[in-house]
């Protein structure tokens, strides 16, 4: 049966239903990802093949509703005249970055759909609110007009988070529900993983009362680190002389007290490291650095950050979507492994729950970068935290705005050509651009052509690949 728009009622149109074989070397095959549809009201369909979109927009029958990722909207459909079999989501959370995956699944076969990898900024936001309280703290100290410590008259919830933790809740949120406005979703698979800290800080297995045991089990802090450094000082070597101890990763750069992330050093080090990263400071000894890096830890944030936020994302999606479901990591792992699919955060949310086989994974991935929509404060500090220039009110300059994706296309001068991408605009009128072969400066008003507005997000697309381990 086919229907008006093209549609087969066997599987999501354009996509082939072949279900490779693991056992003898073959590979789930690559196809271009989707778009998604919706019908005359806003509803949405199922997604169909970039090859059927464009030939619905050349025949009139559908238009443009978004530029990334690409939704049209059919302009004599209806949902009731479409068969609808509906698409699943597969989320993998990261500390830095989650993988989305839209997929459909028949008799446990999976055929991926589209692909997204979100970029969380939650190390800014961690940044922007220690340099705040830096500021306060240091105009209440000078004695100088100062807004006045709240620290003791503040309730938190419950289910309070951390805001640099929260922000990773809400944008996955955020994007889970977008893609339920574009795409049918009947059910959404989390990874709901737990990170042992201790095992991990310890790097072997612990069992029975050794579990209970911490690093300074039955020594002292200082003691424990002059027996750890030898009495001298891990970054110059010298003996003899009075040893402070110091962050190896700055603390305001996001070191822990971690006992691991913590060393011996002399006094002229110490200040001359001040909160310099450690590779900066001995970049001049390759030798020193090696032996200082051997001694430390990887650090335990991401797998404190995952921890943090598993429950309250799996309540979001439960309160939003009627069906989720959870799987553990080792399940993600093993469904990779049998299937052969590289490692990714897109692939392994692909992985995520129970299915028998990958028929189909996208060809490439929708990176999408959390950028904010600016800042309330129109003043810009000095390093002392006081007041050195003042922004425009206005956010809007000749109808843009700062993270606008536009095209421009500039047919003279140097910065001849056509360019694409998120705009940061000038009360001058002279725009820059920044696309994925760099940043383009001064390009005038008038040559640009508005795509999207600011949403909040910066994207880019990039094969799907591997990708380093968090």
């Amino acid at each position: 049966m086919e229907h008006v728009r093209g549609e087969t009622a066997d599987a999501s149109p354009g996509i082939d239903g072949v279900t490779p074989h693991p056992k003898v070397g073959e590979k789930a095959r690559e196809g271009h990802p989707v778009v998604f549809v919706l019908d005359r009201h806003h509803t949405p369909l199922q997604p169909t093949s970039p090859a059927r979109a464009r030939k619905l927009l050349h025949q009139g029958r559908a238009v443009v509703v978004r530029h990334t990722p690409f939704v049209i909207r059919l302009k004599d459909r209806s949902a009731e005249q479409s068969q609808v079999d509906g698409v699943e989501l597969g989320i993998d959370p990261g500390s830095k970055q989650t993988g989305v995956a839209v997929s459909t699944t028949r008799n446990g076969n999976r055929r991926g759909l589209y692909a997204i990898e979100l970029a969380h900024r939650g190390s800014r936001i961690r940044d922007a609110l220690t340099r705040r309280a830096a500021y306060r703290r240091g105009r209440r100290t000078r004695n100088l007009r100062h807004r006045k410590p709240r620290f003791s008259n503040r309730t938190r919830r419950e289910d309070w988070l951390a805001p640099s933790l929260r922000h990773r809740v809400d944008t996955t949120m955020s994007w889970t529900t977008r893609l339920a406005r574009w795409a049918p979703v009947r059910a959404v698979h989390v990874e709901r993983v737990a990170f042992d800290t201790h095992v991990m800080s310890n790097g072997e297995p612990l069992a029975g009362v050794a579990y209970q045991h911490g690093t300074l089990y039955g020594t002292e802090v200082r003691a424990y680190l002059l027996a750890k450094w030898g009495k001298a000082c891990a970054y110059c070597g010298a003996t003899g002389v009075p040893l402070n101890i110091d962050h190896i990763h700055p603390r305001s750069r996001g070191g822990s007290d971690r006992i691991s992330n913590l060393c011996t050093a002399c006094v002229p080090c110490n200040e001359s490291k001040s909160n310099q990263p450690v590779e900066d400071f001995l970049r001049q000894s390759p030798q020193r650095l090696a032996l200082v890096l051997a001694q430390a830890k990887a650090p335990l944030q991401d797998a404190a950050a995952v921890n943090a936020t598993r429950w309250a994302l799996w309540r979001a999606l439960d309160a939003a979507f009627p069906t989720v479901r959870t799987a553990s990591g080792s399940r993600t792992k093993w469904n990779r492994l049998r299937t052969g699919t590289p490692k990714s955060h897109t692939l392994d949310a692909l992985c995520v729950g129970e299915l028998q086989a990958i028929n189909r994974t996208p060809a490439r991935v929708l990176v999408v970068t959390a950028t904010g929509r600016g800042s309330y404060s129109r003043t810009r500090t000095d390093k002392h935290g006081f007041p050195r220039l003042r922004l425009p009110r206005q956010k809007q300059f000749f109808g843009y705005q700062t993270g606008d994706l536009a095209r421009a296309v500039v047919p003279t001068g140097k910065n001849a050509g056509t360019h694409t991408g998120r705009i940061a605009v000038r009360a001058g009128g002279g725009f820059d651009i920044r696309t994925a072969h760099g940043l383009v400066q001064g390009i005038r008003h008038k040559r640009f052509r508005l795509l999207q507005r600011a949403d909040g997000y910066a994207y880019a697309n990039r094969p799907e690949g591997p990708t380093p381990a968090e």
